[in-house]
């Protein structure tokens, strides 16, 4: 009886529902971070679905139908509604496979940047002092390289390969994430509520990660959001420039490259691959948009 009160009274929570409501008010009120959120849905359900709904497996090769191309042109096959690329296999299938990549990309990059960034970021905005010094000036630092040139440098120094890649974005990103969770941090660690938590016995880890990070995370979502969608594009930068996935892996940027040779006279094998990216980017970065006019108190106001 207990355990049943207690999911009611969570369920039925009026101040929960009401801070929903208001945040879907603010979201739905941007109708680019509506669809971008459809469009986002959408790729989710396909890179979960893409073994049952892709026609071919991503790495079938099939020797008699080399560069078709797709069903509406002529000499195009229905059994190949992309086409194929120049070893014979189905644009489409890779291309929804490829989906899976890009997003456990997107997620595993933007968890580390994440994660490692707050942790940081708290400690360099809570005590301040010398250790703020040190932490922000390497930031700074790192900030100072292009991050694209940074994460090529650091993945030519781990070698060539998909996990590497991750993690050399993932430390490219990072300090937007101690950026943002310091200054969130020193502008919070002062207030009345800090004070009384401080006072009644509270120690600085339940101070930093328990009262202060939980007021903080609303600039972190939207970062995280747009970090997602650059970790995807550097992903794919990577993966063209032959640093990051490997042939024959169906991932976005490496599918481009392989087909740079074939551009003049196979457009659909270049075309398809970077309407990918493009979309996915787009609708991730419109999400951003939305998310941030849901959870800026300055955007609500106004």
């Amino acid at each position: 009886m207990a355990d049943t009160t207690a999911i009611e009274s969570i369920s039925l929570d009026p101040s929960r529902r009401a801070r929903l409501a208001e945040f879907w008010y603010y979201f739905s009120e941007n109708r680019g971070a509506v669809i971008g959120l459809w469009i986002f849905v959408a790729l989710v359900v396909i890179a979960l679905l893409a073994p049952l709904i892709a026609p071919h497996l991503p790495y079938a090769q099939y020797r008699d139908a080399t560069l078709l191309p797709p069903f509406w042109q002529d000499g195009g096959r229905a059994a190949f509604p992309l086409g194929t690329d120049a070893v014979g296999r189905d644009m489409l299938s890779r291309l929804l496979f490829g989906a899976r990549y890009s997003l456990f990309i997107g997620v595993f990059v933007t968890t580390i940047a994440l994660v490692g960034g707050i942790i940081i970021g708290v400690i360099a905005g809570y005590f301040g002092g010398w250790i703020d010094t040190v932490i922000m000036r390497v930031m700074d630092v790192i900030l100072a390289f292009p991050s694209l040139l940074l994460a090529l440098v650091l993945v030519a120094v781990l070698g060539p390969g998909l996990t590497n890649a991750m993690i050399a974005i993932a430390l490219v990103l990072q300090p937007h994430f101690v950026r943002l969770t310091r200054a969130a941090v020193m502008s919070e660690k002062g207030r009345e509520y800090v004070t009384a938590a401080r006072v009644a016995g509270a120690g600085p880890l339940r101070l930093m990660f328990r009262t202060i990070l939980p007021n903080c995370m609303a600039p972190l979502i939207v970062q995280a959001t747009l970090s997602f969608s650059n970790a995807i594009l550097d992903a794919a930068a990577l993966g063209f420039l032959g640093m990051g996935a490997q042939p024959p892996t169906p991932e976005w940027g490496t599918m481009l490259a392989e087909a740079r040779e074939f551009i003049l006279r196979a457009w659909w094998v270049v075309t398809f691959p970077g309407l990918a990216i493009l979309i996915t980017v787009l609708a991730i970065n419109l999400m951003g948009d939305g998310l941030r006019d849901a959870l800026d108190p300055k955007l609500k106001r106004s």
